[in-house]
């Protein structure tokens, strides 16, 4: 059924009339000293269950996409059954695998740790959720034999029309248990829903269990000792379920759990929310906080309070127990009537190990005391029980103490220290308890605490000078008064004068080296050195000029290797020939070629003819870059233009302007072969 049926079931289940009759021996009244190895379970990772309608959809709809969708009449009979049944196979594979994940995510009662066993039981009730997950797995044992079934008839199918029949009724009983189980599967996701709200809980961490009666300031004890944000209202039973902070206690982390609050009546009249803190309780190896509010703002005596604290007190059998006074700004413990102190006292007077502790949450006296002391009995409660296991013994054969033995009977007195040392122990204990001071503040929280004072450690020629106030005014000036206008032009200045004696130190410094190196050279060796130090500053200067016109664009000068008609005259005279004829000869061809020279003269007066006019554009020189333009934002307008006009071009993987391509726009290899779903009914 689905939870809001299971909410009314719960309410009247809790326990059996048969168990509830002795309350010692309830499983939940008992307490667990046992330490449960088992591994925790993660609710929030549960898949999402989908109920019936959605189940058949998805089913459905894959086996349409999976499978083959065509066949004819004319096919061979084998084929034929070979086509439905692989339809068959799928669709029961599919819903195997579907009812398996939904099984399988849930947790199993019997392998999860005993409070995550419990509170189920509390919240869903572990008959219905067995049940609904038995449901489920017999539905997959029925499909798998369904398929099984009429593979089988399949495999005697002699036309199309018998295999498809077959078919639909396979698939028609597959998908009516699916549909049958509909409230199995909507139960399901409600009970996944409600789990992945549930806090994370360690049961086996340190953990501080806060209980009592509604209202007590349980609620407000959590938020103010972990980042917890509990809400917080002035009436009862606001926190209806469990709450989990955490917080961090010597280097350790701490789980603190707000339950919900409990009244004083039997078991089997408890409902779900007091249920959930019995579990806690029962279950979780943790320090009890037991509050009591002391001023009865909570609507309950202090007499009802303790009466509780009796009648839960065989579940703290084994635990460390805190009893904590609460709202003590309300009301002083010494206020209290006699009766009611000597109640209060009576609930520590039968055990030495608890605790009674005062605490308010609204001026947050008392907090730090109660959380301290808490984890410090649940901590040495934990170190006993390890102590007191089986593999101590072990452990403490594997120890070896190591003590040093004497070599021989030479004695060897200390070393004395040297002179002075005085002084830096003296300067070192000052640091060491300036140190500790700091700690002390800092862990005190103190509000006043600023940091350390520096100024002790001023070295001034009076030390009496380290506190006394900077003054403004000083010998009738201030600091303005020392302002100069150039003030960066002398500090330039100054800059520039340390450089140069620092190079001149520096060059000092390596003549006094070369000269205390040279003592053990002779004459021949220094003059050898200084002819390598001159080749390798000349070298150096070589590869600096070599770098700077490595790159450099030589300009070509025009006539650097022209030659006159003059020099070829005298070079033709010189081999004894006709120099002035040949030179003649040579002016006139290379007149002629010139375009001056070529236009005869019945051009001149006249338009051009056609043919002149195209050869005067082949002859025409190709203008430079950027010529006809006004200036330079003319030329940079036009070639955005032109890049501009290519762009569509690139875009469309273009070669050039030029490039003509019609592309395919429905390239065959995409388009041809089989028809895709939906676009044929024949064989469905």
């Amino acid at each position: 059924p689905p939870l809001k049926e299971l909410n009314a079931l719960t309410s009247k289940r809790s326990l059996t009339s048969d168990s509830a009759k002795d309350s010692s021996s309830s499983p939940l009244l008992s307490p667990t000293t046992t330490t449960f190895s088992m591994v925790l379970y993660n609710f929030k990772k549960i898949q999402t269950v989908p109920n019936g309608k959605e189940l058949i959809d998805i089913i459905l709809t894959r086996t349409q996409r999976k499978t083959p969708t065509v066949v004819h009449p004319g096919y061979a009979i084998s084929r034929i059954r070979k086509f439905y049944m692989r339809k068959v196979k799928y669709t029961s594979q599919n819903c195997h695998d579907k009812l398996t994940a939904v099984i399988q995510d849930f947790p199993v009662l019997d392998e999860i740790h005993p409070f995550y066993a419990d509170l189920m039981n509390v919240l869903y009730d572990k008959d219905h959720y067995k049940l609904a997950l038995g449901q489920l797995s017999t539905a997959r044992h029925l499909i798998d034999n369904i398929a099984k079934d009429y593979i089988r008839l399949l495999k005697f199918g002699d036309s199309l029309y018998r295999c498809k029949q077959l078919k639909r009724a396979a698939l028609g009983r597959m998908m009516k248990l699916l549909k049958r189980n509909h409230t199995s599967l909507a139960y399901l996701e409600e009970v996944r829903q409600h789990l992945s709200r549930l806090p994370s809980i360690d049961p086996n961490t340190r953990t501080l269990l806060v209980c009592g009666y509604p209202n007590v300031g349980k609620s407000s004890f959590l938020n103010k000792i972990t980042r917890a944000n509990v809400d917080v209202q002035p009436y009862a039973f606001t926190t209806k379920s469990l709450f989990v902070g955490h917080m961090d206690y010597r280097y350790l982390r701490w789980q603190c759990i707000d339950t919900p609050g409990i009244l004083d009546k039997p078991l089997e009249e408890r409902n779900t929310i007091e249920m959930q803190s019995i579990t806690a309780l029962a279950h979780l190896r943790a320090t009890v906080l037991y509050f009591i509010d002391i001023s009865e703002q909570c609507g309950y005596t202090i007499e009802q309070q303790c009466n509780l604290f009796l009648s839960i007190k065989p579940l703290f059998q084994g635990k460390p127990l805190v009893v904590v006074m609460t709202k003590i700004d309300v009301t002083n413990p010494n206020d209290l009537e006699p009766e009611d102190q000597q109640r209060i006292q009576q609930l520590t007077a039968d055990d030495d190990s608890v605790l009674l502790l005062t605490m308010s949450n609204l001026s947050e006296e008392g907090i730090t005391a109660v959380k301290k002391a808490a984890c410090d009995i649940l901590l040495q409660q934990r170190t006993d029980q390890k102590l007191k296991g089986k593999n101590v013994e072990e452990v403490a054969q594997r120890i070896n103490v190591a003590e040093p033995v004497k070599r021989d009977d030479l004695e060897r007195p200390a070393v004395e220290r040297p002179g002075g040392a005085e002084k830096e122990d003296r300067i070192a204990r000052e640091r060491l308890q300036e140190w500790e001071e700091q700690q002390k503040l800092f862990h005190d929280m103190d509000p006043d605490y600023v940091g350390i004072d520096r100024r002790r450690r001023f070295l001034l020629e009076n030390p009496d000078w380290r506190f006394d106030n900077i003054p403004e005014i000083m010998d009738g000036k201030n600091v303005f008064d020392f302002w100069s206008e150039d003030i960066e032009e002398k500090m330039a200045a100054l800059e520039r004068e340390e450089l140069v004696r620092l190079r001149r130190l520096e060059t000092e410094i390596m003549e006094r080296a070369e000269r205390n190196a040279g003592f053990n050279l002779t004459e021949e060796q220094m003059d050898k050195l200084e002819r390598i130090r001159e080749k390798r500053h000349l070298i150096v200067q070589r590869s600096r000029t070599m770098r700077n016109n490595k790159n450099k664009v030589i300009p070509q000068k025009a006539g650097v290797n022209a030659k006159n008609f003059k020099d070829l005259e005298d070079h033709f005279y010189a081999l004894g020939l006709d120099g002035d004829a040949i030179a003649k000869r040579v002016r006139s061809r290379s007149k002629s070629r010139s375009r001056a020279r070529s236009v005869s003269s019945s051009r001149v007066g006249r338009k051009l003819t056609r043919e002149e006019k195209s050869r005067e554009r082949m002859l025409s020189k190709t203008p430079a870059p950027g010529s006809g333009m006004r200036d330079l934002g003319q030329v940079l307008r036009a070639e955005k233009l032109a890049d501009r006009a290519l762009k569509r071009l690139r875009k469309d993987g273009r070669r050039g302007t030029s490039d003509r391509h019609v592309f395919d726009e429905m390239p065959k290899h995409l388009f041809s072969g089989k028809m895709s779903a939906g676009t044929s009914t024949i064989g469905r």
